[in-house]
């Protein structure tokens, strides 16, 4: 299925291309992950060990192909990798550029700041989070991660249109490689996972989801196994206990498979939130030098001096007004309703506590 979106569905692009008497420019969105295997990933081709005409012909003779993307977390990235290289070799020249944007986030400023329409990448973390239901993560906090505003990669994309029309118009790059653009914030302005999640923390207090489920309160550890207990022990046992009491009510119960699905997402997500890249801006760096005042500002997507904190703030925000569907009006009754969890998930840690200390006086007296 990748295959035939990326790789066949680019190549019916290119071929429509060829045939556009008047074509000015073509640009591919790829992604900043494409060549993940590396740690370092500059904006250049890098070789793969398949084609993707050879990866076509063994799909189509239904041959075992999972070791060729053996090292990519996913189809997704695996299939862009050859569709650049696909691109590279092209017989047909034309004008063409390779964009290649990171995690895409909500957006900074337009149409609003805050506008998403998805619970993906960093998004598909933080709802969960805010929400309550999301109590472990395989993540590790000391490692950078790469977040773009989705209106920044809009215009960023827009101004990598204007510079491919103008390198092919105003100058003879027509046997040239095609040039690659990485589209990534932590080249300009770096943060670390700790500081997201400081920052949610601080936007959920200030404007906790009326619907939330329980307090927030998570575990992050880098560690798999640890995760897995975790997992156990803080989504299945109170979604099981929740499952039953729906049950009993006759209703359908709906926890255990929402802790499923919200796990495989997690998991998906485990190479980006567990690993960093070092990643080569330059080439994009030198597309924003080349506009002018006015068009920065019509068309920003430079880094310089990003504010993370009102950044993250507006992505609680948005998830609460475009995901949610909740209004600020609500907000006196949010946070009266979030002090009345916050209690009641401090007598749960209590009962816990007492609990074990009494599993353990127990055991202690039993062997005495």
């Amino acid at each position: 299925m990748a295959t035939k979106i990326n790789i066949q569905g680019t190549e019916n692009l290119l071929e429509l291309a060829t045939i556009m008497n008047n074509l000015k420019g073509f640009v591919h969105v790829s992604t900043a992950y494409s060549h993940c295997p590396r740690s370092e990933i500059k904006e250049q081709f890098y070789p793969v060990s398949i084609s993707a005409k050879e990866l076509k012909k063994l799909i189509k003779r239904d041959e075992n192909i999972q070791n060729f993307g053996a090292d990519w977390p996913n189809t997704y990235t695996f299939t862009k990798a050859l569709t650049e290289n696909d691109i590279l070799t092209y017989e047909n020249q034309l004008p063409i550029s390779i964009f290649r944007p990171s995690i895409i986030g909500c957006t900074q400023s337009e149409p609003e700041p805050g506008w998403l329409d998805n619970i993906n990448g960093a998004s598909g973390i933080i709802t969960p989070l805010i929400v309550g239901i999301l109590r472990t993560i395989q993540l590790s906090r000391n490692k950078k991660t790469d977040i773009v505003p989705v209106d920044y990669t809009a215009n960023a994309l827009i101004s990598v249109m204007w510079s491919t029309v103008n390198r092919y118009k105003y100058s003879d790059e027509k046997n040239k490689e095609p040039k690659i653009y990485n589209y990534v914030s932590s080249a300009d302005s770096p943060i670390h996972w700790d500081k997201i999640i400081n920052y949610t923390f601080e936007a959920y207090h200030q404007a906790p989801p009326l619907e939330t489920m329980w307090y927030i309160f998570c575990i992050f550890s880098d560690s798999r196994w640890l995760v897995y207990i975790l997992r156990f022990l803080l989504h299945r046992i109170p979604g099981a206990f929740i499952d039953f009491s729906f049950i009993i009510r006759g209703k359908n119960p709906k926890m255990l498979k929402m802790y499923k699905k919200l796990e495989s997402m997690t998991d998906l997500l485990k190479v980006f939130t567990t690993s960093e890249w070092k990643f080569d801006n330059g080439n994009t760096r030198e597309l924003w030098s080349l506009l002018s005042q006015e068009d920065r500002k019509t068309f920003r997507f430079g880094f310089e001096e990003f504010d993370w904190k009102s950044y993250i703030k507006y992505t609680v925000y948005g998830i609460r007004k475009h995901i949610l569907h909740e209004d600020l009006s609500n907000l006196p009754k949010a946070l009266s309703k979030n002090q009345k969890l916050f209690w009641l998930h401090v007598l749960c840690i209590f009962l816990i506590v007492y609990i074990v200390f009494q599993v353990c006086w127990m055991f202690v007296c039993r062997n005495s």
